[in-house]
């Protein structure tokens, strides 16, 4: 995930300084540990929609925890520090391209969970409890974190063959169109049944429903830039006016980055609109 092939067009590579991915690494890792701390902790926030939430939070503290690892390699290998091998350092692409693929599809099994959380919570109120108890909560994580260590290590390993990026690709497009439909399901559903849901039990469920499109919102402006990367790799990897938009790859990684670092800040004020 991290080669490309050599620029071929007249746009020079912008290069972002080293201190300004660890700056984002280290502090985007504790914003999320804190979230992932203050959800263990608190007993109020043990229902599932927090524990979706931490999830999420979670899978953002690996990819942030990924990134810093990763910038302290290399920075410790240009100044001397650190010795590089052919081997050593294939293996270590390989862990930390699979870390931040799990963290990806991570991300979106837990928004889309969160999502049908919220569904559940407007729409079965009352049978809400019934329907998401913490033993089933416990099942549905148990299956994300399986699911997206499997799919990050066949991913990492069949990397190579074009229809494998191809299928990641169409993942990322699938996951914004099931997430759209969803949101637009229930918004409509919410205009139809409005009067028939309870006062507060509305104001809960919207309101996670707004801090629901506010995150997925984050997700996709962070993460679609280096998707799209992924699909000029693919279509068009000698075009120049390609190669223009591939110049910018360490600007797309910061940007995917900094949906780590946003998301504690959208907790933050999700947690402060239900005080």
């Amino acid at each position: 995930m991290n080669a490309t092939s050599k620029n071929q067009s007249d746009c020079p590579e912008v290069h972002v300084p080293i201190p300004v991915f660890l700056t984002i690494g280290v502090v985007s890792l504790i914003e999320n540990l804190l979230v992932v701390v203050a959800i263990i902790r608190n007993r109020n926030l043990h229902s599932p929609m927090y524990c979706f939430i931490c999830s999420l939070a979670a899978f953002n503290t690996i990819a942030s925890l990924t990134k810093t690892w990763e910038t302290l390699m290399i920075t410790f290998a240009n100044v001397g520090q650190l010795e590089k091998t052919e081997f050593s350092e294939s293996n270590l692409n390989d862990v930390i391209d699979s870390l931040l693929c799990m963290s990806f599809v991570g991300s979106f099994f837990s928004f889309l969970a969160i999502a049908v959380d919220r569904y559940i919570t407007i729409f079965y109120a009352l049978r809400y409890h019934n329907i998401m108890t913490m033993r089933r909560t416990g099942v549905i994580l148990g299956l994300i974190w399986i699911t997206c260590g499997v799919l990050a290590v066949l991913f990492v390993k069949f990397f190579y063959l074009k229809v494998t990026m191809i299928c990641f690709v169409v993942f990322f497009i699938i996951s914004l169109a099931i997430l759209c439909f969803l949101y637009t399901y229930m918004f409509m559903l919410a205009l139809i049944h409005a009067r028939k849901i309870a006062s507060l039990t509305a104001s809960e469920g919207g309101k996670g429903a707004l801090t629901l499109t506010i995150l997925s919102g984050t997700f996709t402006v962070c993460w679609a830039p280096f998707f799209l990367h992924l699909v000029i790799m693919t279509v068009c990897p000698m075009n120049p006016y390609c190669e223009c938009y591939r110049s910018l790859f360490e600007v797309h990684v910061v940007l995917m980055m900094s949906h780590a670092l946003i998301d504690p800040a959208i907790y933050a004020f999700h947690w402060k609109l239900c005080s």
